[in-house]
């Protein structure tokens, strides 16, 4: 009987699975863009955090390794002008 039960719900899940989701009206499609901007807005916070979080690693890494970096410009590509 435990098998029965099992292998219905089983059936019922792959058979719920498999039916289309409903067209969306104009309100969820708004709310799942507005989802959609949060996470990518989300995402570019993060991504920012970490990369200055990186910077400090290296910065302190340096400072104590005692690591001399030198800031040079770059040479002018060959052809162009300063103006």
């Amino acid at each position: 009987m435990l098998a029965a039960a099992a292998g219905f719900a089983v059936a019922v899940g792959l058979t719920y699975a498999k039916l289309p989701q409903p067209p969306m009206d104009d309100a969820a499609k708004a709310k799942a863009e507005e989802a959609k901007a949060k996470a990518a807005d989300a995402t570019k916070k993060a991504r920012a955090d970490e990369e200055a979080a990186m910077d400090r690693v290296v910065v302190h890494y340096k400072k104590e390794k005692g690591v001399k970096t030198s800031t040079t410009t770059p040479a002018p590509a060959p052809g162009s002008k300063k103006k």
